[in-house]
């Protein structure tokens, strides 16, 4: 099969880049199981296993298609205006409400599909080969929080209350200890140590040397690749229970609470098999079932059918949740 992949962002991912660290590792693994992948993404984009075309913006997307290509898999909401060929198109984020997304959309979690009125989805999911190995022998003497912390709904000020209150120590990858951006906040604690926007071998280090993940998100995550990369490493999970982490997250590998005297107090008793949490991951979110989920729906498409009755729309709000502290 021939399968065009179409993203607005350039690849390869330099920094956290999680839409695009999936879309890299579909695209291998397709590879590996015999497809040609071809993608059409921004200037200064590159791949060694697949052909690069470079996405103009001032043309629409179905002129600049091959003509040879079975089906396209967008990772955004198209025009499909003129647009002959087969096509999926992954939806990665949460919609606004009542608007209305391609008819042949796929969502990245059960949760995430339902709650945009749909049963239409694929699970994430990684190579961990590029992860390496984990030292299972190194000191662990820290949490760590993994997101955007300028994001008010990725709630790093939970996070930081959770572990001062739990006396310990929290690494915060993806924030800065001074954030200007979105309303003003000024964490001065020794406790909290703050590595901006980490990525590489930087980022997994400070994975490898965490006791768990505090992630108390006040938003129904569509997925959450913070909290299955934070499992490779052996990491419990101490999270709200929002979107797609029931889904992620059973009970052997974390506690999952809106009340964050709940998780202190997990933190603070339960203990963790981590290597239990890194083959949880390892067998359940892997690039493998990921592009199998994925070559399923393509064949639907190449066959004429859509992938949803109706058009997809975010039925409730899913921002502001609540969190008790």
């Amino acid at each position: 099969m021939k399968i065009l992949i179409a993203n607005m962002s350039s690849i390869p991912v330099y920094a956290y880049g999680g839409t695009e660290r999936v879309i890299w590792d579909l695209a291998k693994q397709l590879v590996e199981q015999g497809h040609q992948v071809i993608f059409l993404v921004p200037k200064g984009s590159h791949c060694s296993f697949a052909k690069v075309i470079e996405m103009d913006p001032d043309r629409p997307i179905s002129v600049q298609i091959p003509d040879d290509i079975d089906v396209v898999h967008f990772q955004f909401q198209p025009n499909v205006t003129g647009l002959e060929v087969p096509y999926v198109v992954t939806e990665h984020g949460n919609a606004q409400l009542e608007e209305r997304l391609n008819q042949n959309t796929i969502f990245v979690s059960r949760d995430h599909a339902q709650r945009h009125n749909s049963d239409s989805y694929v699970l994430n999911g990684l190579d961990w080969s590029n992860y390496g190995e984990v030292d299972w022998k190194r000191e662990r003497n820290y949490y760590h929080f993994l997101g955007k912390a300028a994001w008010r709904l990725k709630n790093v000020k939970g996070a930081i209350h959770i572990a001062k209150k739990a006396k310990q120590q929290l690494h915060v990858l993806g924030g800065d200890r001074f954030n200007f951006k979105r309303g003003l906040r000024l964490t001065f604690s020794p406790q909290i140590k703050f590595h901006g926007m980490v990525g590489g071998q930087e980022k997994l280090s400070l994975l490898n040397g965490s006791k768990g993940l505090i992630f108390p998100v006040r938003w129904h995550e569509p997925f959450g690749l913070a909290i299955i990369e934070s499992m490779y490493f052996g990491c419990p999970v101490f999270s709200t229970p929002y979107g797609a982490i029931p889904e992620l997250v059973p009970f052997e590998c974390g506690v999952l609470s809106n009340n964050a005297d709940l998780l202190i107090d997990a933190i603070n008793t339960q203990k963790f098999d981590p290597l239990y949490c890194q083959q949880h991951v390892i067998d359940n979110f892997n690039a493998e079932k990921m592009a199998q989920g994925y070559l399923e729906k393509y064949a639907q498409v190449i066959q004429g059918k859509v992938l949803n009755q109706h058009l997809p729309y975010l039925m409730n709000e899913c921002q502001n949740l609540e969190w008790q502290q």
